[in-house]
């Protein structure tokens, strides 16, 4: 991924709806204007009936790093509305900010309308764009690790909510498969952003509207793995 090589594409420009995989930028536009260790209290507008949520509760009150956690893990709606509000302290100022940001990354193809990755007017994004902004909410150690986490528990600030929060994301439980995000709306498709490090390579793998996405990326990662090792043995052979 470091060499950014593009090893192969189809489509990379297009404009399709990300559905989930928004989220991402959510997280980074967070992270990067907030401590994870920050207390966000729910807000009644969070509190959204879409799955997957985490059925937060108005008034409750959580770390940001775990609501971050939610939103990543097992992609909770309610939890990607809250933090959205945290930080951006309506819908439409956290929208305007993913925007600036998608423009400071020079994502040519991409325009949000949500936090979340509803179906909506006017938000879309590409797989080159999308592998442009992994990349960079990768660098940010705090995203790194949870995205690349199968399982864990968060709880409210008083204890008297416990969530168990399980990874949308079955290539996990290869442990090469280093993250990062999955993605589905009935407008989207089945939509998956994978990270792969083996051998001292390191894969990014971007699938926009893909019927049987965790065959193909199994196939697609192996792929790009067994081609840059035949590369690096021609080097050497050379």
């Amino acid at each position: 991924m470091q060499s950014k090589k593009v090893l192969l594409q189809k489509n990379a420009t297009q404009r399709l709806p990300p559905a989930s995989l928004t989220k991402i930028m959510t997280a980074l536009i967070a992270l990067e204007n907030a401590s994870p260790q920050q207390v966000v209290s729910i807000d009644s507008r969070a509190v959204v009936k879409r799955p997957p949520r985490l059925k937060l509760r108005p008034g409750e009150e959580f770390l940001l790093h775990d609501l971050l956690a939610g939103m990543l893990v097992t992609s909770a709606n309610d939890a990607c509305q809250a933090v959205a509000l945290h930080i951006g302290g309506d819908y439409e100022a956290f929208v305007e900010m993913m925007n600036t940001r998608a423009q400071s990354l020079n994502l040519t193809g991409t325009h949000f309308a949500n936090p979340c990755g509803f179906d909506a007017p006017g938000h879309y994004s590409t797989a080159v764009d999308l592998a442009t902004l992994t990349e960079e909410a990768m660098g940010t150690p705090t995203f790194a690790m949870m995205v690349r986490t199968l399982e864990r528990d968060i709880a409210s600030l008083d204890s008297q909510r416990h969530v168990h929060l399980s990874s949308t994301n079955q290539l996990l439980l290869d442990p090469d498969v280093t993250g990062v995000k999955t993605g589905f709306t009935s407008k989207a498709g089945r939509c998956l952003i994978a990270s792969m490090y083996k051998n001292g390579h390191h894969i990014l793998l971007v699938g926009l509207n893909v019927k049987n996405r965790w065959k193909q990326a199994e196939q697609l990662l192996l792929y790009g793995q067994a081609l840059l090792g035949r590369e690096a043995s021609n080097r050497i052979d050379q």
